[in-house]
């Protein structure tokens, strides 16, 4: 227990040393993005080679939404039913991300976001991050 609140804790440190600026940061988090790796705590990372998902987020101003989508080999994707609405404040000079479904409702503080990756540290002290996602076909296949 005691090491679970050291790590939320560095993690509230670590937020504080970032320079990102949040309003910054919201404009990058539109896109298909996936889980590259996430940081359980400090002496445990779970790296994702492959991921059968990749997560949609669009945002319009502050509010938005979060989907499930499977990327096809013909670069389409299969969208899931379930949505997560996404509602972005900025609180203690950082973003926050209010998300909302019919069973949960929880917030994820952005620790840095870029054009390419970003990473959040969720409610149970872990830090997700994200790249951007590629299609699985290359820009040649793409233009056929």
């Amino acid at each position: 227990m005691n090491k679970k609140i050291l790590f939320f804790l560095f993690g509230i440190v670590f937020l504080g040393c970032q320079k990102n600026n949040p309003e910054e940061q919201l404009e990058h988090l539109t896109g298909y993005w996936e889980i590259d790796r996430v940081e359980v705590s400090e002496d445990s990372v779970i790296n994702y080679k492959v991921n059968a998902t990749v997560d949609y987020i669009e945002f319009d101003g502050e509010e938005g939404f979060r989907k499930k989508v499977k990327p096809q080999f013909d670069g389409s994707y299969k969208t899931s039913e379930d949505i997560e609405e996404i509602s972005a404040q900025i609180e203690n000079d950082s973003l926050r991300l209010h998300y909302k479904t019919p069973f949960d409702e929880w917030t994820e503080t952005v620790i840095s976001a870029e054009e390419d990756k970003f990473s959040v540290l969720n409610r149970d002290g872990k830090i997700y991050h994200y790249t951007k996602f590629t299609s699985l076909l290359d820009e040649n296949e793409e233009e056929k």
